[in-house]
């Protein structure tokens, strides 16, 4: 089962649908050697709402279906799993993550550079790799928050979590909660499996 059929599976499930899914648009000639010889595939895919659903529903229930994506992509024997990395899925922000220099952005993501595409807040971070080798899985989402530094204690961060997971209890989420967990993956090297 390829990554996109299982996504569409776990949409189904949690009573949403997909719509589509699009190429993402791309120009690989503008970024670097390395950057394009390690380019993974991207795409965007459209969901759309239950009937009667309201925005902060629909978000909660997108991250749900992106927990679940995540660890379920991961449980697969499908081969492309190593490279199967969702940087957002919400109905308020798009994220556009890479091995980039900032200069490059608008340049490789053609549709930033379109007149009719439109803001109303735009975040760039540029990440200087200071103790790991930069790869595009390595590059920051900033799914909710941005930071400008190292977590030296990720680690301990983790496992703090992992402690209080037991104790978590959430009105806005219910029983979906659960398919949350682990609420912080634990760190993974690019090209391994989950």
């Amino acid at each position: 089962m390829s990554c996109e059929a299982i996504v569409e599976e776990i949409v189904r499930d949690e009573g949403l649908t997909v719509l589509g899914w699009r190429d993402t648009p791309v120009n690989a000639n503008t970024i670097g050697r390395l950057a394009r010889s390690t380019q993974p595939y991207i795409e965007q895919v459209f969901i759309k709402r239950a009937y009667g659903m309201d925005e902060d529903a629909l978000e909660r229930k997108l991250y749900v279906i992106r927990k679940r994506a995540e660890k379920e992509v991961a449980q697969t024997a499908c081969e492309r799993r190593v490279f199967f990395y969702l940087p957002s899925l919400s109905c308020r922000t798009i994220v556009y993550k890479g091995l980039l220099l900032a200069p490059q952005i608008a340049n490789f993501y053609l549709e930033l550079s379109n007149s009719e595409v439109r803001s109303g807040l735009c975040l760039v971070h540029q990440r200087f790799s200071t103790n790991t080798f930069p790869t595009w899985h390595l590059a920051h989402p900033f799914r909710y928050l941005c930071h400008n530094g190292e977590i030296n204690t990720l680690r301990g961060n983790v496992n703090w979590m992992q402690a209080r997971t037991s104790v978590l209890a959430s009105q806005l989420f219910g029983d979906d909660l659960k398919k949350l967990e682990p609420i912080i993956a634990r760190a993974k090297r690019f090209g391994q499996p989950g």
